[in-house]
Parts: structure tokens; sequence; C-alpha cells
């Protein structure tokens, strides 16, 4: 019986080699279109975008879609306009004493996607490479013009569907272009900054970690291993689900989540408690590492664990 089982298991991960296709990257002047074939995967936004001029913002994943190719996460949300898809953000960064800025919110806040480049392409996967300046309009030189205040570097890579799930693994790297700049999320008892996820939330959507089901809370919550997002795309009414991995290796692991069934955002919270603000260091970059599941929200425990397990492999 067990040989069976064994025998089958290896037969479908074949098979799902089989029906895998290329993950290809075009890059333009505007963004970074991944494809499997000829469905879309995510597109990396490099120009600003805004609403009506407001809440300009760049550097973040949207639309990111389902399996089905469909997309399922939110840019400019009605009730959170400053919202957008996947992102990296904090409400506060300060140098010295001095507050510049609010790259959560947007407001007095840019990011200068210098540069783009596809840096990895393989039969498994293809990675993306872009290089971001942060500024503030509020912090400004001798000649009036913008300081550059932290150099990010990220990488997104995305590998080819496997069975019911897709791996993206995202790489954030902060430099701080001053001796003492310091980031920190909300400025009160929720805390929350860092790594996000705007996507559709159906009225059934389910929050899960490895040990079971999670209720919101309105402060952070403890979620073991992974948080595991199962909803409804509106247009079809198909569940998806988006598992999200923290490395074991990123600072303040394991995190605690701030989670909302309704009009909002999911979020990694870096640092805690993210009301205290964190220097960056000068010699030793900030790394945030994090995997992203996207499936068809019937992955079991057991699954997330290998996914897991070859994250965490990959990256030692």
């Amino acid at each position: 019986m067990y040989k069976t089982i064994l025998f089958l298991s290896v037969l479908l991960m074949h098979w799902g080699s089989l029906f895998s296709q290329k993950v290809t990257l075009q890059v333009t002047e505007n963004n970074a279109v991944f494809l499997e074939g000829k469905d879309s995967v995510l597109v990396y936004q490099k120009e600003p975008k805004s609403f009506k001029g407001m809440y300009e913002r760049a550097n973040y994943i949207h639309p990111l879609f389902s399996l089905e190719g469909v997309p399922n996460t939110e840019d400019f949300p009605q009730d959170h306009l400053h919202h957008r898809g996947i992102f990296w953000a904090w409400h506060q960064l300060y140098l010295n004493d001095t507050k510049y800025g609010d790259g959560w919110e947007i407001r007095d806040f840019e990011w200068d996607v210098v540069s783009t480049s596809k840096i990895r392409e393989n039969s498994m996967a293809v990675t993306l490479k872009s290089e971001v300046i942060w500024k503030s309009a509020t912090a400004i030189n001798d000649t009036y013009e913008t300081r550059p205040l932290v150099k990010e570097i990220n990488w997104i890579t995305v590998y080819p569907k496997a069975s019911n799930y897709r791996a993206i693994d995202i790489k954030i790297q902060l430099y701080p272009l001053f001796d003492t700049i310091l980031i920190g999320g909300s400025d009160d008892e929720k805390g929350y900054g860092g790594f996000s996820a705007r996507v559709q939330l159906s009225e059934d959507v389910l929050f899960k970690d490895s040990e079971g089901n999670i209720t919101p809370q309105n402060t952070p919550v403890q979620g073991y291993n992974w948080i595991d997002i199962v909803s409804k795309v509106a247009q079809k009414e198909a569940p998806f689900g988006l598992t999200i991995i923290p490395l074991k290796d990123n600072l303040d692991y394991p995190n605690p989540w701030i989670l909302r069934s309704k009009q909002s955002m999911q979020n990694a919270v870096y640092p805690y408690p993210g009301s205290l603000p964190v220097p960056l260091s000068s010699e030793i970059p900030l790394i945030l590492n994090y995997r992203l599941v996207v499936h068809d929200g019937a992955i079991d425990t057991d699954t997330l664990f290998g996914i897991q397990k070859k994250y965490f492999n990959s990256m030692d």
C-alpha cells in the first residue's frame, strides 16, 4: 500500500512538471510582467501611479493573479486609497530626530525605481532585481532637491506552477544613506508596518496558520509558521488562497500579524512593536524574505510544511 501511494505521489509530481510552462519576464518602461506560458502571474509596478493625482506610488506588485488568471489583489480601494496589492512600507522614517513623510499612507514620500533587470532565468524560475531610492518631499538639500534617504534592493522570483500552487519569493534589502536612519510602524497599539497584502476578501474569508484557524483581532496576533488566506474572487466567486511564509532568518521571527476580515490588508508586522522605530545599519543591511504561495484554496498543511522546508533549505 505504501509503495502504491509513493508511486502515485511521484507520478503526480511528474505530471505537474510536464504541464508546467516556462516562466518569462517582460520588462517595459512602466512595469515588469511575469508570465507562465500565456497566463499572467504578476505585475511589478515601476513607474508611479496615482488616483486623481493623489496617493502616488511605485515599487509594489499589482495585479497578483490567481491560478485561474484572475486578479486577486486590489489597488486604490475606496476604503484605504493608499493600499496597493503586495507592498512593503512603514509609517515612520526618521533621520536623526526628524520624521520625513509616511511611506504607508503615502504622504510626502516617493519611490524612485532607478533600475530593473532580469538577473536569473532557468527551467525553474525567473528573477527580477530592482533598485529603489526612498525620498521625501520634506527632505531637501541646499539646492532644494529631494535627498535620497534609503536605498532598497529587492528581488522577485517566480516559479512555475506545481499541481495546485505557485511559489513566489520576495527579498527586500534596505541600506540607510545616512548614519542615523530609523523605520517604524504605526505609532499606536497596532504597530502595523512592513510586508503586506491587500487581497480581495469575501464574507467567508478564512485565516489559518499551521495550528488551525485564526480570528483577527484589533492588535497583532501570533501566527505559527505562516498565514494562509482563503477567500473568493468577486467576479467569479471562485476560491483562491494566498499563503505568506516568512523566512526563519528574518529579524523578529516569528513575527506577529495584523489580520483583517474586511476592507483592509494583511500585515507581517516588522519591527515589533511597530510603534518603536528601529535603526537601519550602514554596515549590515536589513534583509526581509517572504515566500508567497498562490493556491486554489484547498492546499493542506503537510504540503505547506513541505513548501516551507524547501524554501528554508534554499536560503541556507
